[in-house]
């Protein structure tokens, strides 16, 4: 699967852009977000509000010891390059402390300009799959849009449906994930779209092409499962063991997807995400 993609009226679109860089944004997540105490963040934090473990220098104070401080949440968030791209090209490196005029409208752009990078990243994948190419004009095309609205000026962002445009993007993802899991062996494509997989026992399962869109697989035992070609857009993998599974050629994985789960080194993941440093080696 390339990291890059170039389509006609778009510029190299370089999946590395598509990470976070968080020596180039202002800490945006841990203060435009809302926090809710619970098992994954162990404070309540009002959007726009600073976490009290913010530095000086927009770094975590407690970034290696999140975990045992109660925010696993904190692990697993990613904001596919948006808070780089809201720091250093929307507000052109407009500091939030320094120039506290740009901090509530720097705070209302940044989740949604997160919402569009997303999109962006499972675009960029659409348009590497062969047996999407039928679509891969639209494909372009969607891609080119999403990008363009990117790069919008901050005020552009207050009138913009994201909503709607997700809409648009989700029924194209959709149509590019049946032409991807109709290679899939026959009577594998199993659909279970925004199933209550909770705690289910898929040791070893054979979910070649399934579709899990939207699936709950919290803490679902997925060891030595095959996941080649499921869809897995959406599906929440909290605590779901991964243990020996078959990742490569999942279709729209993320890597938050992967740092919410547990899994070993024997787990095989497709080559754009790496394995989360708390499954060990």
């Amino acid at each position: 699967m390339p990291d890059n993609v170039q389509g006609p009226g778009t510029d190299r679109i370089d999946r590395a852009e598509l990470r976070a860089d968080c020596a180039n944004c202002f800490g945006l997540c841990c203060v435009a977000l809302t926090l809710a105490r619970s098992a994954d963040f162990a404070i309540n934090k009002d959007a726009g509000k600073p976490c009290r473990h913010l530095r000086e220098d927009y770094r975590c104070g407690i970034h290696t010891e999140l975990r045992t401080q109660g925010f696993p949440g904190c692990t697993v968030y990613d904001c596919f390059g948006a808070g780089q791209k809201v720091s250093r090209e929307t507000f052109d490196g407009q500091d939030w402390r320094r120039a506290p005029q740009t901090a509530h409208q720097m705070f209302q752009v940044f989740p949604v300009m997160r919402q569009l990078h997303e999109l962006l990243w499972y675009l960029t994948e659409a348009l590497s799959l062969e047996p999407a190419r039928s679509l891969h004009a639209e494909i372009r095309r969607s891609l080119d849009e999403t990008e363009r609205l990117t790069h919008l000026p901050a005020e552009a962002f207050t009138d913009l449906d994201v909503a709607a445009h997700r809409d648009d993007v989700a029924a194209l993802l959709l149509r590019t994930s049946e032409l991807a899991r109709a290679a899939a062996p026959r009577g594998k494509k199993r659909d279970h779209r925004g199933a209550d997989l909770i705690g289910a026992r898929l040791e070893g399962a054979d979910l070649r092409g399934a579709d899990l869109r939207g699936a709950y697989l919290i803490a679902a035992d997925l060891k030595g499962a095959d996941l080649r070609l499921a869809d897995v857009i959406g599906a929440d993998f909290r605590d779901a063991d991964l243990s020996g599974a078959d990742l490569t050629g999942s279709l729209f994985l993320t890597q938050a997807q992967l740092n919410s789960a547990r899994g070993d080194a024997a787990t095989r993941l497709p080559p754009p995400l790496s394995r989360p440093t708390h499954w060990g080696q």
